[in-house]
């Protein structure tokens, strides 16, 4: 079993749990320099692993420093949504395997840069979207597959998720977040919905997104809630919109309605939804609906809890890698995702195989963010997305020999 030497960029809340939680415990990493502009964070991950008889050879704030040391082989991208594409890229030509974390992107320029990147290097590369490996998400991507839902037409999906709290916790917890709310008006964080969406519907593999077009609500909710608190904030011109809802049209006829949500108050959702030609699954219900189902046929008009009936679609269809992740027992966080998406990068990059969501999937998956921006400013126009494989993507991929497989 191969081990790698890991260095881990970015030691925020996610980046720190992601190297004391996860990376530090695996049996194949071990944690060789930590990145982060702060000297407590640095100080609080060093401190972690050096209790645990693991101590680090490098504790740096340049993120260059760390991806050129000797020390390093895999470098995990874990820092703020602008850091991503510059450390990627620089590791990539610095020859060292990437694994980073999602977000959106900037500007279409930077998707065009990253796939540049790879194609010259052909260093490993690898988002760490841990949405493609729900077990709702990849069930249903298998009951598709083998063909029950018919000819899928239409999926919706969302970042449904309130974050007053967080936001206006921004400048106590230095988040990042906070900026791109004040400063932006898009998509910002359209992958944990958009992945398994894209996965399902053979993007990049013999489909692709051809154009999408945004439109904003207003951006109401944060001045009344800092108001309400009388928060330091409460004067701040925050300029994303309270929902913000894209729709993207595909190559071969589909069509996705995404939605970020996040500070009005609600449940948290993705609100994952297939439509097809023969049934539906939907999350808002959590629930099947088959046309070959006479019970449903009879009631279509109302919604029933008999649909709701889970289980027995789960414990039928189940994804083999959930059967299997459920009897060695769930690892990591996000019910079990997080061990999954790790565990799908470490077998790709020992073996050699292709990353199951590689750089062009990354590209059209972020690129969404810095279209949403130009289609509302141009008063929610459509926008075309480009093409980031040069036409590759019309060619049927073979999958990999992997439980991990996405294809």
């Amino acid at each position: 079993m191969k081990q790698f030497k890991v260095g881990v960029i970015g030691l925020g809340a996610r980046g720190s749990w992601w190297t004391k939680d996860m990376l530090s415990e695996h049996e194949q990493i071990a944690v060789t320099a930590i990145c982060d502009l702060y000297e407590d964070r640095l100080e609080s991950v060093y401190k972690a692993l050096e209790e645990k008889g693991k101590p680090i050879a490098l504790c740096t704030k340049d993120y260059r420093e760390l991806i050129e040391s000797d020390e390093v082989d895999t470098v995990f991208v874990l820092s703020g949504w602008d850091n991503h594409f510059e450390a990627s890229i620089y590791a990539m030509k610095c020859g060292k395997a990437v694994a980073v974390e999602v977000g959106g992107a900037y500007s279409v320029q930077q998707c065009f840069d990253l796939v540049k990147a790879y194609e010259e290097t052909k260093t490993p590369f690898m988002m760490l979207e841990n949405c493609c490996y729900g077990e709702i998400e990849m069930t249903v991507t298998d009951m598709v597959r083998r063909g029950l839902l018919g000819r899928v037409v239409h999926c919706d999906g969302g970042y449904c998720h309130e974050m007053r709290n967080a936001l206006a916790g921004i400048n106590r917890d230095r988040h990042y977040r906070g900026s791109e709310y004040m400063n932006r008006n898009c998509e910002n964080y359209p992958t944990h919905e958009i992945g398994p969406i894209a996965k399902l519907l053979n993007i990049g593999n013999g489909n692709r997104f051809e154009s999408l077009v945004s439109m904003s609500s207003k951006p109401q909710s944060m001045k009344e809630y800092l108001t309400e608190l009388d928060h330091p904030l409460k004067d701040a011109d925050w300029k994303q919109g309270d929902v913000f809802t894209t729709l993207i049209k595909c190559a071969n006829g589909e069509t996705v309605k995404i939605v970020l949500d996040t500070t009005l108050p609600r449940y948290y959702s993705r609100d994952f939804t297939v439509r097809g030609t023969k049934g539906m699954y939907e999350e808002r219900t959590n629930s099947f609906y088959f046309d070959n189902d006479e019970s449903h046929r009879e009631k279509h008009h109302s919604w029933t809890s008999e649909w709701g009936n889970m289980d027995k679609y789960i414990e039928e269809y189940r994804h083999p890698l959930w059967k299997k992740a459920r009897e060695d027992g769930l690892k990591g966080g996000h019910g079990g995702m997080d061990g999954l998406v790790l565990s799908a990068f470490l077998e790709a990059l020992e073996k050699g195989t292709p990353m199951p969501i590689d750089v062009y999937d990354a590209a059209s998956w972020m690129v969404i963010t810095a279209l949403s921006e130009q289609s509302v400013m141009l008063g929610s126009v459509p926008v075309t997305f480009p093409d980031f494989t040069g036409g590759k993507w019309k060619n049927k991929r073979e999958p990999a020999n992997s439980i991990y497989n996405l294809l």
